[in-house]
């Protein structure tokens, strides 16, 4: 261990992002221990999975999987909090790079194209500096060899947060909210795999696909980091 290093540790050192008690080095973003107790999702691994049977009938769907169960002020909750509120790319990054390792298991990335997370509005990207999204994203890709194709898709309205919205609610306030963008020229034919931080309702990424299904041949699977199941 450097001198750097035990300087760092000693003045400014690295807490575990679900529980707050010190890292050993050993340990990245969250200790072994509340690592170990997140609420994986052990079911969703296999085609015709219940999160998937959430889209059924709302846009042609081909695979949908999600890493953790969601829940109010739970353990993960503390994980996306630091992700959208707390300027933690590099948690955004790393929890993609641990998602990767879960499709890549399941074998659900095989036959997709490109990943494409779901955009924020221009005036939220300026004030938090980037789109969490995005960069669980560019952590699959990482470990996955996926290109990321962030500007297929342009958010339109500012909406505000979906949190204590209700199912009516959340599709009201994502009605006409994206459009498509430039990059989208490239997904004619393509088996594209929308990336979001959390799924609820479905909401949101229903939207994203109801636009993305104007493109000729597009084949649409959804990943998220969470699942409010």
């Amino acid at each position: 261990m450097s001198i750097w290093t035990d300087f760092r540790e000693l003045f400014f050192p690295r807490l575990c992002l679900v529980c707050g008690k010190k890292l050993c080095l050993s340990e990245d973003l969250i200790c072994f221990s509340c690592l170990s107790s997140l609420p994986y999702t052990r079911d969703l691994g296999v085609p015709g999975n219940e999160m998937e049977m959430l889209f059924w009938g709302r846009f042609p769907i081909e695979r949908a999987f999600a890493l953790y169960y969601y829940a109010h002020g739970g353990s993960v909750s503390r994980i996306l909090a630091s992700m959208k509120y707390l300027g933690r790319k590099d948690v955004c990054f790393k929890m993609g790079m641990l998602l990767a390792g879960r499709l890549l298991d399941v074998g659900f990335l095989d036959k997709a194209d490109f990943l494409v997370p779901v955009p924020l509005h221009p005036k939220r990207y300026h004030k938090r500096g980037y789109n969490q999204s995005e960069w669980l994203a560019k952590g699959i890709g990482e470990v996955a060899g996926k290109p990321v194709l962030a500007d297929a898709l342009c958010r339109l309205r500012n909406n505000r947060t979906q949190t204590r919205k209700s199912a009516f609610e959340r599709w009201i306030n994502t009605e006409n909210l994206f459009a498509l963008a430039p990059g989208s020229n490239l997904l004619k034919g393509k088996h594209v795999v929308l990336v979001d931080d959390v799924l609820t309702t479905g909401a949101t990424i229903e939207a994203c696909a109801d636009v993305l299904s104007e493109i000729e041949g597009i084949r649409i699977s959804v990943v998220t980091l969470a699942w409010t199941k």
